[in-house]
């Protein structure tokens, strides 16, 4: 009599997009069917203009369901709605709506294999961006398309609303829209084999407080409906066929996860205070206005980056200065008292705005883009720099400009800030002329000036993220070289030191608003820098508070000293394991 065999205990690793952790049966989220598109070439005008006629009613059908998933929204995710809103927006922009149109009639082709024409350039322009972030807003245009492209194809769409039981939803990939469908109820958590950390999607996650891991290849084809699953999301592992070890183990986990987050909640308004009394700020990264509320809900001091590009992206033309002033007034008006540090427009200038200028960047990450476009365009530089000063007068303005890699750069750009504030002065508009300036320490030349920039500014804000790259020449998102991108690198540490130096010497303020500034594993290292502040994605802002009240400022800074006599990643995390291992552990995994 032959005895059924137990499936072995299978782990798979993957992007930690939503911390926690959940336990039960797999539900496969099929999306087939929607990238199949055949081309024909059509001759006859009644035809072609039959071809547009299916494209528009698609659209409009594509429309319709957005605003009804707005319209059914739950209270919890309000103010991600401007998230679908932006789709919405999407469908009617001339670089999908327009040109699609146009090259069914010139190029005389369906309308399918148009869009996807049409899609396949659109998105390349976005994947030249650098900034991880404004990178995967090529996922939206995703999304928008295969809303289109199934409405064309008379395809059902995927409802989550209707999935009655209990479930991990597992998937190539999960839209905004679709996420905003789960019903907390039903849904545990859920893997997709796309996305990352910054995609719209597991900012939705986080809003709703459920684990989620991303960027697992093998997902849809290794986990079958019904397979008992762990969903780790604090880790980013997903466990499939876990044994009765690993499920007792993380159970436990579970258990205390829920709790100490309840735990750390509760204390998240309180300032983050070292043991030894020193105050560090623990800020928020916001990309939109109605994101504020999240970064005041987990206890943020303020806002340390305000990304403003989405704004542009969003647009069909650059923003006007009254449009952009609304934007940044909004943002203060809810902050009050609490310091709004704001990013000018860091994008790749006309290319990444999806207006061809005619200019096909080989390399665009070290090409035209943040300050060198807004030095370049002067009218559109000044435009924001305006409606800054003026939105300034309502509540603590910074101002920070990025990727400058030359102090003549500095220089420039300080003389059009004069320029900008001559014509409120001329225009008779009321402003603030005492914003405090800053720059991003992120391009290693820059890093190497910082006891001369530090003589011209009133910050430093290191942006972890374009430091490492453009120091280690590495591309993270290229999984040859990936293992090469650490923050904990001994070369990264070293500057982060000159960094802190400059800056204490000419006693600026340094703060620091890259993912690093999020990781607890990196923060015995940053308290020994000195930082004044750290500004992260704003689910984060509790954990580092309780952390950073876990640590001594002045062991910490003994700490460093050890830290910046290895020579190796590997020699750095061992020795950070070794003194704070447990305060990290206890801040991961709770006891």
């Amino acid at each position: 009599m032959s005895t059924a065999v137990e499936p072995q205990e299978i782990i798979l690793n993957g992007i930690s997009a939503s911390p926690g952790i959940c336990i039960g049966k797999a539900y496969l989220v099929d999306h087939e069917g929607v990238d199949i598109v055949k081309r024909y070439q059509i001759i006859d005008d009644t035809a072609l203009q039959n071809e547009t006629t299916r494209f528009k009613k698609a659209v409009k059908q594509a429309k319709d369901e957005l605003y009804a998933i707005i319209k059914g929204t739950s209270e919890d995710l309000q103010e991600h709605a401007d998230i679908l809103e932006t789709q919405v927006v999407l469908l009617e922009d001339k670089m999908l709506y327009g040109r699609t149109i146009e090259t069914i009639k010139k190029e005389k082709i369906n309308a399918e294999w148009a869009l996807k024409k049409v899609v396949s350039k659109v998105s390349s322009m976005f994947q030249d961006i650098t900034d991880t972030y404004l990178k995967d807003r090529a996922t939206d245009i995703v999304h928008v398309t295969d809303r289109i492209m199934r409405n064309l194809m008379g395809a059902e769409p995927v409802n989550i609303a209707e999935i009655d039981k209990r479930v991990i939803l597992i998937a190539r990939d999960l839209s905004p829209a679709e996420t905003s469908q789960i019903n907390l109820e039903r849904i545990m958590g859920f893997v997709t084999m796309l996305g990352g950390v910054t995609s719209h999607t597991s900012i939705i996650a986080r809003t709703l407080g459920i684990p989620a891991v991303q960027g697992i290849e093998e997902a849809t084809r290794l986990i079958q409906n019904d397979d008992i699953i762990i969903v780790d999301g604090s880790g980013g592992n997903v466990f499939i066929h876990p044994s009765e070890a690993t499920l007792m183990e993380y159970v436990e986990r579970q258990i205390r996860f829920e709790s100490y987050r309840a735990d750390i909640a509760r204390d998240s308004q309180r300032a983050a205070r070292t043991t030894d009394g020193h105050r560090v700020k623990v800020m928020g990264n916001i990309e939109q206005p109605e994101q504020v509320v999240t970064v005041m809900d987990n206890g943020g001091d303020g806002v340390g980056l305000f990304r403003t590009e989405f704004q542009y992206l969003a647009s069909p033309d650059f923003p006007g200065e009254e449009e952009l002033f609304e934007n940044y007034k909004d943002v203060l008006d809810v902050m009050q008292d609490q310091p709004v540090t704001i990013r000018t427009l860091d994008i790749n200038g006309d290319k990444a705005l999806m207006r061809n200028s005619g200019v096909t960047e080989i390399n665009p990450a070290l090409g035209l883009r943040a300050i060198r476009y807004c030095l370049k365009r002067p009218d559109v530089f000044k435009t924001q720099l305006k409606a800054i000063l003026r939105a300034a007068v309502y509540g603590e303005v910074r101002l920070l400009l990025p990727m400058l890699a030359t102090y003549d750069e500095l220089m420039v750009a300080k003389s059009l800030i004069e320029d900008a504030i001559q014509c409120l002065e001329n225009e008779d508009k009321e402003y603030n002329r005492n914003v405090p300036l800053g720059v991003m320490i992120e391009v290693p030349s820059l890093a190497m000036m910082a006891d001369v920039i530090a003589r011209e500014v009133d910050f430093f804000s290191i942006g972890t993220n374009d430091l490492i790259q453009y120091s280690m020449a590495v591309d993270r998102g290229n999984r040859e070289v990936a293992y090469l991108y650490n923050p904990l690198h001994p070369a990264i540490l070293r500057t982060l030191k000159f960094v802190s130096d400059a800056a204490k010497k000419e006693g600026i303020q340094l703060f620091m608003c890259g993912e690093m500034a999020g990781d607890p594993f990196s923060l015995p290292v940053l308290l020994g820098l000195g930082l004044d502040e750290l500004s992260m994605n704003p689910q984060s802002i509790p954990v580092m508070k309780n952390m950073i009240r876990s640590i001594g400022m002045a062991d910490a800074e003994k700490f460093l000293q050890k830290v910046l006599e290895q020579t190796t990643c590997q020699a750095v995390n061992d020795l950070i394991q070794k003194e704070y291992g447990e305060i990290i552990s206890a801040t991961i995994y709770p006891k």
